[in-house]
């Protein structure tokens, strides 16, 4: 994985959420979360770093941190992806820069990560690249909010379900609560993407599949682009979704302030 990749880093943030309305202003240890996100991005080396917001309070949350940029997107955005290549477009960034989709609910990610994502776009030539950590526990993997996949030979993306993946006919036959000697992997919804490529597919259709398991990096594969995925070289907490996740969280960063 190539060292020292220069990147941008965009973080899409909306008001609205179904399970934690106005997400992105939620406290942690007394701060909005999209600022803790915003210092993560800062300290992963990123060469730009912009909030694609839909709000006026998201935007003024994070206003006077040094080094970040916000681009107001539209509201009607069906997704983040729509959100972030509208915020590409404001920017003004080059075909070939390497674009990674930090989400706006992670406030515990890894510099290292948020470097590999870049790092392997780079090294690969793929036009999109994510990561991924090993399952540790069967509960995590039969879990359909945690999104598993798979990868071929070369380190590409085979598939990705909510599904357990890949399906050990014989020791699931016998148990379903003790994992067998294999690996399996979780997701982690961090991406990276060549600006030109982000453009194309937020102007792709939804595919079948993604459709089907509600997963938008499915309509990338079923297009027949690849997409790169590395092992994140550093623990990559799930986000925050549920107000319990938030609770946790405030409590985990006032303890390592």
């Amino acid at each position: 994985m190539r060292l020292n990749t220069e990147f941008v880093v965009a973080i899409p943030a909306r008001y609205a959420s179904t399970r934690l309305p106005g997400k992105p202003l939620a406290l942690i240890a007394g701060e909005p979360m999209v600022l803790h996100v915003a210092r993560r991005a800062l300290a992963a080396g990123a060469s730009e770093v912009w909030v694609a917001t839909d709000d006026a309070r998201i935007a003024a949350a994070v206003d006077g941190l040094d080094g970040i940029r916000v681009a107001m997107t539209n509201p009607a955005h069906a997704s983040g992806t729509d959100r972030l290549a509208e915020c590409a477009r404001q920017a003004g960034w080059a075909d070939d820069v390497i674009v990674v989709n930090l989400q706006g609910d992670e406030p515990f990610a890894p510099a290292a990560g948020i470097r590999a994502v870049a790092g392997v776009l780079a090294e690969s030539g793929a036009p999109m690249s994510t990561l991924a950590t090993p399952v540790e526990d069967a509960s995590t993997l039969f879990d359909p909010n945690v999104v598993k996949l798979v990868r071929n030979v070369h380190g590409d993306a085979l598939y990705f379900s909510r599904a357990p993946i890949p399906w050990h006919r014989d020791a699931f036959a016998q148990s379903r609560d003790v994992l067998p000697a294999a690996q399996w992997l979780r997701h982690i919804g961090i991406y990276g993407y060549r600006a030109g490529f982000l453009q194309q597919f937020a102007a792709m259709p939804p595919g079948t599949l993604e459709q089907i398991e509600s997963l938008e990096q499915l309509r990338v594969l079923e297009a027949g682009h690849r997409i790169a995925v590395a092992l994140s070289p550093a623990p990559f907490p799930p986000g925050i979704d549920t107000p319990e996740d938030l609770e946790r969280a405030d409590a985990l960063m006032k303890r390592v302030q």
